[in-house]
């Protein structure tokens, strides 16, 4: 059974080991509501999961401890594994996927962990785990499904009480569930008139359709660049946990995501990875009642893989209005690009790309084509850019 005394235990063992993490006002997220930031994108490791692992591992028996214990992942959980157990002195395996990114890999290594790579995805290397487990007498660590685990995460629930007693509403990240587990049973056990609030990437929607059905429900398959939380099913405890505990779940997409992303690190400094992001993106695009609440967003982890940063900032830029395309078509004689030129200089806009190419076929024998690519403001500014071009005779054939 999961209790209060279990979280506010595992509080006390983990009080030397991670950090109690700051909390951020950031009002630029959504000006309607009062947005606070809790970063776990800045607990040791990068993110919240290594405040489970710890605790989990903290009540292993001497014999268990002896035997090492193994896990499976891809990302926060290996390395809140590994470090975990190199401060218990335990011995720790982790099977990745052959796929994982590098950079997470050598992360892993790095807190002492002995990897092993399996052919194939995280649900091939899961099977390996626990292969290994049978075969070794290893302890299997969770990521999500584990009563220990799920009062580590809780720990996160009873810091936000202390660091905002009045705050009205909080919003989770759920992959599994263990992370919102936890932190809301702390929450509605000591202040049920808080509204804790749950957000799925829409191409991962596991909980969120297990929730609205009312049975567990495995997906086919996940699509998002949120990997932190693109689980296929969810466990048993944390389906019977949310169902108590949590007052709503929504989704968010990857565009919102990527948006979201970009808010963090031109507003508030702060790096986040997709799962991370989840959050604020719910609050940005008002995906959850927040309006005129004191509402905290759950920054789960800062694990991003630079490789697909850029591409993340793309897809921000895009979403938010701070980058667009227009296709225009021109009237093949000296002056036009000028004039195209001059009308998006004056209203404030940057040409950052161009291309220039002559009719095709079944077109005007003197008409041509402009691919041009701005950096402007918001929508507004890209509307008031496409008003004044579409006066001044060009005919714009699509914007994205």
């Amino acid at each position: 059974m999961l209790t209060l005394d279990k979280i506010y235990s595992a509080k006390y063992v983990l009080k030397q080991i991670i950090r109690e993490t700051d909390i951020i006002r950031a009002p630029k997220i959504n000006p309607d509501a009062d947005i606070y930031l809790k970063t776990e994108n800045l607990q040791i490791t990068g993110s919240f999961k290594v405040r489970g692992a710890y605790f989990r591992m903290s009540r292993l028996s001497a014999e268990e401890k002896a035997k090492g214990v193994i896990a499976c992942s891809a990302g926060n959980h290996a390395q809140g594994v590994a470090l975990a157990a190199a401060k218990n002195g335990i011995k720790s395996i982790i099977c990745l996927p052959d796929s994982a990114p590098i950079s997470k890999i050598e992360a892993t290594k790095s807190y002492g962990a002995e990897i092993c790579l399996v052919k194939g995805v995280y649900d091939d290397a899961y099977a390996e785990a626990l292969r290994q487990r049978d075969e070794y007498g290893y302890t299997f660590i969770h990521p999500f499904d584990d009563e220990d685990v799920i009062a580590g995460q809780g720990t996160i629930g009873l810091e936000l009480l202390e660091q905002i007693p009045d705050m009205e509403a909080v919003i989770i990240p759920i992959g599994g569930g263990g992370l919102i587990s936890g932190v809301a049973f702390a929450i509605k056990k000591l202040n049920p008139d808080i509204k804790v609030y749950g957000v799925q990437a829409s191409g991962a929607p596991s909980m969120f359709n297990s929730i609205r059905d009312n049975k567990i429900e495995r997906l086919e398959s996940v699509s998002t660049i949120a990997d932190g939380i693109a689980v296929k099913e969810p466990g048993e405890n944390t389906y019977n946990l949310i169902s108590e505990y949590v007052d709503d779940i929504v989704t968010v997409t990857d565009d919102e995501i990527s948006a979201a992303i970009l808010a963090l690190m031109e507003q508030q400094k702060l790096v986040t990875e997709g799962a991370g992001a989840v959050s604020v993106a719910a609050a940005m695009f008002n995906k959850v009642p927040v309006k005129g609440k004191k509402t905290v967003c759950l920054l789960s982890g800062g694990n991003i893989d630079v490789t697909i940063l850029s591409r993340v900032i793309k897809r921000g830029l895009l979403m938010s209005g701070r980058s667009c395309s227009m296709n225009i078509e021109l009237i093949d004689k000296p002056g036009q690009l000028m004039d195209v030129s001059r009308i998006i200089a004056e209203l404030g806009g940057n040409v950052t790309s161009i291309h220039h190419e002559r009719a095709n076929e079944g077109s005007a024998v003197n008409g041509c084509y402009l691919r041009i690519v701005l950096e402007t403001r918001n929508y507004d500014h890209i509307e008031q850019i496409r008003q004044a071009l579409t006066d001044a005779g060009f005919k714009i054939l699509n914007i994205n």
